[in-house]
């Protein structure tokens, strides 16, 4: 039971004379395919992934308009797909996330921006510089500055930025450069509405094939000696079209304001904060009508000069809202700015945060500088007293606590497979000592987190094993490498594994096999049992992942001699082969396959069945744990050893004992961790396996009263 994009196909299929209502990613699918997209490849990662996973969905719709759709093993691969459009007129779209997306696919891009495109491409990624980002001090606009490529950045509304995926084609095809789209996650996530148009077939697809290949052209090729031209072409036709397409077509949109002696240039993403945080200041209003002019980036690379200089001609001061460094826009428009002998004085990083979201309250900072400054007579009291407020109100919540609010960081799902391997990996260093681990990319970096706070670098997704390459030699002990079945495909097994045997490598690799790539919403993989398997084990209430041996069998046939394959919630046994792997007198690469299915998509699975078995009448039979109180003696080993959620504690019902119980609260799974981590670990036996029956048989029913009248009985009056 997979989650369903039903609803969000449905809208996809809206023509002319139809209004969508909903997210921006989606908006931007539906953007996609009224562009005439002819092919759709990518590799997830919020806040893009539901444009790759909707259209992996509505493949039958895609087929209908001869679309094709390609879920990529990683965003090298999806970059490498827009390689039909160097010599066909063929409309591509990839999408990934953020800039770690585009470094693996920085090689591909290289290449396909050498010799240009004829057909136009789009690449969506998912940037972000907040909390939530994979590597904030890095942005994709690097990208497009080293390597010739259009940069779009719409402004938050539906209609603009639909507007900008048609455009961002046609902007493509006129300067034959490869054009990227960047999405914040409030840009993917905002909500509105748009006048749809018909989605248009493309003219060459899986529905109109092409009958014979493009003739060779050398010139066509990233390669010496046509490269050279390629570069004189980027800086005498390419860029002077887009910049020519940019202002004829008024991609950026410029907002007219009152005080015309000064302005602000904004990315076309900040543009919903920005005016935000102009109506603290009372220089606009809710319906974005602004005091001072904006020009509103939608397009930030690259910028057209004669725009530029226009809008900041005659102006005492223009303010620079660019998020993230270096300050690339604000730089360019310097250099233009004074070349021209224009003496606006320019504002940016000087007054604005140089790192991090530039959030409203960011945003409302740096504005309130630079009104004092050029506009000294301008009430802020109001803005003033808001971030005021906001610093007296968290000093006054702070100065109510008697300590500090303890971190909540994140954590695994309840009854995650991952979490008993990392605590059998405690327990085995109680006995072989401490590891170097190596972590990855994915849900097990949860590891990194307390209670178990193991990891010493993460250098990329499907690094894991890569990156302890210099390090093993010099060990004393064997180091512990950890990838997921998602890295395995998407880099570990070429980066990693191929590179260990080649080398003869002295390595212990821990394979997370739980069937899907789960940390960027469960998508499946080469390795993923079929939908007739897992229909199978929903009848049999037993594990998907030890249905395929893809993995296995791949690492055997490139020469893998140790391997064992453990179920991740056997922790006694995991422990004892942990220790075998540090321990061994084998020497080469050993890999541990941790079997056990994502908990999130079992649950997608068994929970609908067993409501059907319920409304028949069947008998359901489900598992929960839970803590004998007047045995708990309150020292917690079992919560430091497991991190689950739904074990806490309660205050101690016996008034004689000081320290808090154990108690497992509703969400337990019955994933049976606890249990096994007191087993292996030999901890108190206060823990209780119970069996809750709905719908019993009439002689449950019989048994269940005799036994509750026996201890009735026998319990005191």
């Amino acid at each position: 039971m997979e989650v369903s994009f039903s609803k969000e196909i449905e809208a996809l299929r809206l023509g002319a004379g139809d209004t969508f209502h909903g997210e921006g990613i989606l908006a931007i699918t539906k953007g996609l395919l009224q562009s005439g997209v002819a092919y759709v490849g990518g590799y997830q990662g919020a806040p893009v992934s539901h444009l790759l996973d909707v259209m992996v969905q509505a493949k039958p719709y895609m087929d209908e308009l001869g679309v094709h759709v390609e879920a990529c093993s990683n965003e090298a691969s999806a970059a490498a797909m827009l390689g039909a459009s160097i010599h066909y007129p063929l409309r591509g779209a990839v999408t990934w996330k953020s800039i770690v997306g585009t470094n693996v696919a920085a090689d591909a891009l290289s290449n396909l921006s050498s010799p240009g495109v004829k057909g136009g491409v789009l690449i969506v990624v998912g940037e972000d510089y907040g909390e939530g980002a994979s590597v904030i001090q890095e942005r994709t606009h690097a990208y497009a500055l080293k390597s010739s490529m259009c940069l779009l950045d719409p402004r938050p509304d539906l209609g603009a930025m639909v507007n900008m995926v048609e455009h961002g084609f046609r902007l493509s095809e006129t300067s034959n450069m490869p054009c990227m789209m960047e999405l914040r996650i409030r840009t993917c996530h905002v909500r509105g509405s748009f006048e749809c148009k018909d989605n248009l077939a493309p003219a060459v697809s899986t529905r109109a094939l092409i009958e014979e290949p493009a003739g060779f052209d050398y010139m066509r090729l990233a390669h010496p000696p046509v490269t050279f031209r390629h570069e004189k072409l980027k800086g005498e036709e390419r860029l002077p079209a887009a910049r020519r397409y940019i202002a004829e077509h008024k991609l950026n949109e410029l907002m007219p304001g009152t005080h015309t002696d000064l302005g602000i240039v904004v990315q076309g993403g900040l543009y919903n904060a920005l005016i935000r945080s102009l109506q603290q200041l009372g220089l606009a209003d809710a319906f974005g009508a602004t005091d001072i002019p904006l020009l509103v980036l939608n397009v930030t690379y690259p910028l057209v000069p004669e725009e530029v200089a226009d809008f900041c001609a005659g102006k005492r001061a223009v303010l620079v809202v660019e998020e993230g460094q270096p300050e690339y826009i604000e730089q360019e428009i310097a250099t233009l700015l004074r070349r021209r002998d224009i003496q606006t004085a320019l504002h940016g990083c000087d007054m604005l945060p140089p790192a991090g979201e530039l959030g409203v309250e960011a945003l409302s900072g740096g504005l309130a500088s630079f009104v004092q400054r050029h506009l000294p007579g301008h009430a802020q009291d109001s803005a003033q007293g808001w971030l005021t407020g906001n610093r007296d109100r968290r000093a006054a919540l702070a100065a109510k606590l008697e300590t500090p609010l303890p971190n909540r960081p994140p954590s695994f799902c309840i009854g995650c497979p991952e979490r008993p391997v990392f605590s059998a990996l405690k327990l085995a260093q109680q006995d072989s000592g401490p590891v170097h681990i190596a972590a990855d990319i994915g849900c097990h970096a949860f590891g990194t987190f307390e209670p178990f706070s193991m990891g010493h670098s993460i250098l990329g997704y499907g690094m894991s094993l890569a990156s302890r390459a210099g390090v093993s030699p010099m060990m004393q002990r064997r180091v512990l490498s950890i990838m997921g079945d998602g890295g395995f495909w998407h880099n570990g097994l070429l980066t990693g594994v191929q590179s260990a045997l080649f080398n003869g490598d002295d390595a212990v690799l821990m394979i997370f096999k739980n069937g899907y790539t789960s940390a960027t919403g469960t998508q499946d993989i080469i390795s993923t049992p079929d939908d007739e398997v897992k229909a199978r084990a929903v009848d049999k209430q037993q594990s998907l992942v030890d249905k395929n041996q893809t993995i296995e069998s791949t690492l055997k046939g490139l020469g893998v001699q140790w391997l064992r394959t453990v179920h991740t919630y056997d922790v006694d046994k995991m422990r004892k082969t942990l220790n075998e792997a540090f321990t061994s007198s084998f020497n080469g690469l050993k890999v541990i396959i941790a079997e056990g299915e994502c908990q999130l998509e079992r649950q997608r699975r068994i929970k609908p069945w067993i409501a059907s078995l319920l409304r028949q009448g069947e008998r359901v039979v489900r598992v929960k744990y839970g803590v004998d109180e007047d045995v708990c003696n309150g020292d917690h080993a079992c919560i430091r050893l497991s991190g689950c959620p739904t074990l806490t504690i309660k205050d101690n019902p016996d008034p004689l004992k000081v320290d808090p119980v154990a108690v497992v609260i509703d969400g337990c799974v019955g994933c049976g961790l606890c249990g096994a981590n007191a087993h292996a670990a030999t901890l108190c036996p206060s823990f209780y396996r119970a069996e809750v029956v709905q719908n019993p048989k009439w002689h449950e029913r019989l048994l269940h009263s005799l036994r509750g009248a026996v201890v009735r009985a026998l319990q005191p009056a």
